[in-house]
């Protein structure tokens, strides 16, 4: 019997996909907060130049302006709401070649997601950093993150709402999860992971300013040609590996990130 073409493999798959998520096999889940003029930003002190809050303004709404239509302009800083860190984002990734919004190859926005859960300890310990010892007895538990992973960190941090209590903001700078330093090479190099996803407005802890080096999710993350996702919610809503995650930023000439939709697909 002649084998069957190559071709019919990834066009089968595809199908059971679609068939998968019609039918209810696999669940679509969304991880993204909503943008809207409430959507908190970073703040950042002087002298540093702050990012414009969300905005929208309306241009016709089926009246005058425009009988049969309704639109809008929009305007925000690239890292509003929940959002994506290219590497250009950051001074150490600034070279890599196709390192921003519009020249990523768009397979490196794909990938399974590997949902580590650390909500009580950060609920007990607002600056709970997740260190190399809390990752490798995860997997211990859920198998060895593979390549090409999108790395989630489920704080429940999200629950906070957008309010104060979400910056969490203090005269000491804020105080929120995030990653020890030392935990932050050995995802990105011994790993070779995708990026990572946090439930906080930014990848890095709100003490990092204090960390050597300074905010080491951005430096060595960018750094080492890998993304950030920042404001993910219903992080509880996914198992700890299985699920496969889609964040495509948009596609902003020269962007070092943007707000995007992210989802993540989940067996049932």
């Amino acid at each position: 019997m002649a084998a069957q073409p190559a071709s019919k493999v990834p066009s089968e798959a595809l199908a059971q996909l679609v068939s998968g998520i019609v039918t209810g096999g696999i669940r679509v889940v969304d991880l993204t907060v909503p943008l809207e003029a409430s959507t908190v930003t970073i703040q950042l002190p002087p002298p540093f130049a702050p990012s414009a809050p969300f905005s929208l303004q309306e241009i016709s709404r089926y009246d005058e302006r425009g009988p049969g239509w309704y639109w809008n302009n929009i305007a925000c800083g690239e890292h509003t709401g929940t959002h994506f860190d290219a590497p250009v984002h950051w001074v150490t990734g600034k070279d890599y070649p196709n390192n921003s919004t519009h020249n990523i190859p768009v397979d490196r926005f794909i990938g399974p997601a590997c949902v580590i859960d650390v909500a009580k300890q950060a609920q007990e310990n607002v600056d709970f950093l997740l260190t190399q010892a809390v990752v490798e007895e995860w997997e211990k538990q859920h198998g060895r993150i593979p390549p090409h992973a999108w790395v989630l960190i489920r704080t429940d941090w999200s629950k906070h709402g957008t309010g104060k209590k979400f910056l969490n903001a203090g005269p000491d700078g804020a105080h929120t999860p995030g990653f020890d330093p030392k935990c932050v090479p050995f995802l990105a190099k011994e790993r070779d992971i995708l990026g990572v996803g946090v439930e906080t407005v930014g990848t890095d802890a709100g003490q990092a300013h204090s960390f050597d080096p300074m905010f080491p999710c951005h430096t060595i993350m960018h750094g080492s040609n890998k993304f950030g996702l920042a404001s993910l919610t219903n992080l509880d809503q996914l198992p700890p590996t299985g699920a496969v995650v889609i964040a495509p930023p948009l596609k902003i000439v020269n962007g070092s990130g943007s707000p995007l939709r992210v989802l993540a697909l989940v067996p049932v």
